[in-house]
C-alpha cells in the first residue's frame, strides 16, 4: 500500500503558534517555489492546537530533501521555523523527520 505521499506530525511550542501560523498563512513566495522546484507537491500542513500534521507529494524525496538542504530560502525558512518546535530538523539530516507509516489510500 504505497503512494508518493509523505506524511509527518511536530508539536510546535506554546510559546510559538501564533508566529509559526503566521508564518503558514503567508510563506515566503521564494520557498514555495523551491519546493515546487524540488519536485514536492500538493502540500497541506493541518493544525490541533500545537501539533502539525504535514503531508506532501513527491516521486524522490530522496532528491527533493538534498535540492532544499541546498536551497538557501529554505535554509533561512529552517533556520526561524526548526527553533519553533518541538526537536528540530534538518533536511542535511538522513531522514529529516519521522514518516508516518500509511495504513490506508483511497484513489
Amino acid at each position: 500500500m504505497s503512494s508518493n505521499k509523505l506524511a509527518w506530525t511536530w508539536r510546535v511550542k506554546e510559546e510559538c503558534l501564533e508566529e509559526y501560523v503566521a508564518m503558514h498563512l503567508n510563506p515566503w513566495p521564494e520557498v514555495l517555489e523551491e519546493h515546487r522546484k524540488a519536485g514536492i507537491s500538493n502540500y497541506s500542513i493541518f493544525q490541533n492546537g500545537n501539533q502539525f500534521f504535514y503531508c506532501f507529494e513527491c516521486e524522490d524525496t530522496e532528491a527533493a530533501f538534498n535540492y532544499i538542504a541546498k536551497s538557501d530560502a529554505c535554509n533561512q525558512w529552517e533556520a526561524i521555523t526548526s527553533k519553533m518546535v518541538e526537536g528540530s530538523f534538518d533536511f542535511n539530516d538522513e531522514v529529516p523527520m519521522l514518516p508516518l507509516r500509511e495504513v490506508f489510500y483511497l484513489k
